[in-house]
């Protein structure tokens, strides 16, 4: 559109010149007003100048020519000081933009500086910003990238993400219901694989629709086919199971302790000395190691007998009914259903985190329909191990725990989320990134989201946000000077977003690229037939009889599965606990 004169590196740029094509209406603006980081610029429109109005419009970048600099400023207002539009003359536009940048040529190249080193001078040459300028300011310097869409401004400019960075350092998701969030999600995960082919990634889907859109990376799992043995589980997160959400007693909490420690102990051989002595040998009631519910409510029984057991007998009686009654809930089948209760942590895990891979990194954990205690114990544990197989591989295994509905599991009301989840994620959030451990959050109300998790998220993805509050908490989050682009968080359109931090170049307004339609989140259609084959489905179709037949026999399926448990204390096999979390006895090979 302009034809710059050529200009040795670092030396003034001329005054802008028109093209012999361009029309003659055309105009320049001049900056009469500059307040810190603030400039007013005026420029008058003849009343049938559309297209050069259309210039001046808010959201886009302009250019400032100051010599030897270029200021680059974002139009966040633009107002006729009259009020009034005149269609014969000329029409005095005030335009108000802030300033984010400088451009300067090196070596015949454009190139972008955030922040502001000569600020405009009254009468300054402003005009909108050229092409090549709009690629400098956002371009990634050299940095492993991937293209996730188009500038809103200018459609022919890749928006351009620093794909490294945006993992390493955690990133977030926000938006309204509807705006295309979880679509944005799978195109950064197809991304992010092909990019970086040896990370593994784990999907908390409380709506059961990210498998459909990465048909082929991953593998679900839910309550049915989710394999994760009871003592994996710490003491906080058995209690959360055992006492279904509700206030643990804490007589009972502490009989329960002591007798984990020992049927643990009990696995390794009736006549274990550690158990004789009375010492613990290292095993808690937190380590990982394997032991029998039989043996646990035989010790309960046999301790009820005993006559100094008098005052605890009705907890010891409790305890037991809790038990019980978690063993016949065909909820917790994915925790007791097993007939043999053996050390399969290593299958266990790699199953979950994709060691090996075998070419489908991705698993998807479907947890729509389980009830929240089950939730908040899976989640909690699946959290931690992720950490800990993350630090003890020392930098070889990299893994993205993707928190789909984030705020369910780490509220801003430190009351209403389960605590072990909250610690085993703010972990992740806080020291994750050291070792190779990233968090990706996905949420549609971050005002309802621990500040501290949000606050370690160095890349955040801004959609539409319609609460005052949740707009409130993005502000909070820019750090550099492009926090008047916040102020179009309600008006944005689909797949629209306002991405800032350290995998973007400067704070930009993006489109998402559009994923063909079968491969939406929750489209779960033939490749090629998308959304539109539910349209023709009548309720007619639905066979309500069949329906609740697989729910009945869902219940009774876990029913007969758990009714065999007993006979687990006879002939479960034994064998000694090799921890996966200490670098001296992980198996060689086994991780990357």
């Amino acid at each position: 559109m302009y034809q710059p004169e050529e200009s040795a590196p670092g030396a003034a740029t001329a005054r802008e010149r028109r093209a012999a094509g361009q029309p003659a209406a055309r105009v320049l603006g001049h900056v009469v007003q500059c307040v810190a980081a603030r400039a007013g610029i005026a420029v008058s429109i003849g009343g049938s100048e559309t297209a050069v109005a259309e210039s001046w419009t808010v959201g886009k970048l302009i250019s400032i020519n100051l010599g030897k600099t270029r200021t680059v400023g974002l139009i966040y207002g633009i107002e006729r000081p009259q009020r009034r539009w005149d269609e014969d003359g000329s029409n005095p536009i005030m335009v108000l933009a802030e300033l984010i940048g400088e451009v300067r040529d090196l070596n015949g190249t454009p190139v972008f500086d955030r922040g502001i080193t000569v600020y405009p001078h009254i009468g300054a040459i402003a005009h909108r910003i050229r092409a090549s300028d709009l690629e400098a300011v956002y371009d990634l310097g050299g940095r492993p990238a991937v293209t996730v869409g188009h500038l809103s401004q200018d459609g022919a400019i890749a928006a351009r993400l620093a794909i490294d960075e945006t993992l390493d350092r955690h990133f977030a998701i926000v938006g309204t219901t509807g705006v295309g969030k979880s679509t944005a999600v799978s195109l950064l995960l197809r991304k992010a694989i092909e990019a970086r082919p040896d990370l593994r990634i784990l999907i908390l889907d409380p709506h059961n629709e990210f498998a459909a859109a990465l048909p082929d990376y991953c593998v679900r799992l839910d309550g049915a086919s989710l394999d994760l043995p009871f003592w994996m589980f710490r003491l906080e997160e058995l209690v959360e199971v055992l006492f279904r959400g509700r206030e643990p007693v804490a007589e009972e909490v502490e009989l329960l302790r002591d007798l984990v420690t020992r049927a643990k102990h009990l696995y390794r051989g009736p006549g274990d000395s550690m158990l004789k002595r009375g010492d613990g040998g290292g095993i808690t009631a937190d380590t990982p190691v394997p032991y029998r519910m039989a043996d646990l409510i035989g010790q309960i029984d046999e301790r009820m007998g005993q006559l100094d057991a008098k005052t605890d007998r009705p907890h010891y009686r409790q305890l037991r009914t809790r038990i019980e009654g978690a063993l016949a809930d065909p909820r917790y089948r994915f925790m007791f259903a097993s007939r043999l209760v053996e050390d399969s942590i290593h299958e266990t895990i790699g199953r979950i985190f994709r060691v090996p891979g075998e070419g489908r990194p991705v698993t998807c954990f479907e947890m729509a329909g389980l009830p929240s205690e089950v939730v908040n114990s899976v989640c909690s544990v699946l959290a931690r191990i992720a950490f800990d197989l993350t630090l003890w591989s020392e930098g070889r295994l990299k893994l993205l725990l993707l928190c789909e509905e984030a705020h369910r599991y780490m509220p801003a009301d430190s009351r209403l989320g389960f605590a072990p989840t909250r610690h085993a994620l703010a972990r992740i959030a806080k020291e994750g990134r050291k070792y190779g451990c990233s968090l990706g959050v996905v949420t549609q109300r971050p005002g309802d989201l621990d500040p501290a998790v949000l606050s370690q998220c160095s890349t955040v993805f801004a959609m539409r946000l319609a609460n005052e509050q949740d707009q409130s908490i993005i502000r909070s989050a820019i750090a550099d000077s492009s926090a008047s682009i916040l102020t179009f968080l309600s008006s944005m359109g689909q797949r629209e977003a306002i991405a800032f931090g350290d995998g973007v170049a400067t704070t930009m307004r993006m489109t998402f690229e559009r994923l063909p339609d079968w491969l939406l989140p929750g489209v779960k259609d033939a490749p090629g037939k998308g959304r539109q084959a539910h349209d023709g489905h009548s309720t007619d179709d639905i066979d309500l009889e069949s329906i609740v037949a697989r729910m009945r026999e869902t219940g009774r399926r876990a029913r007969t599965r758990t009714s065999a448990f007993a006979s687990t204390a006879e002939s479960a096999p034994h064998s000694v606990y090799e921890s996966p979390f200490q670098p001296a006895a992980r198996p060689r090979g086994r991780l990357g």
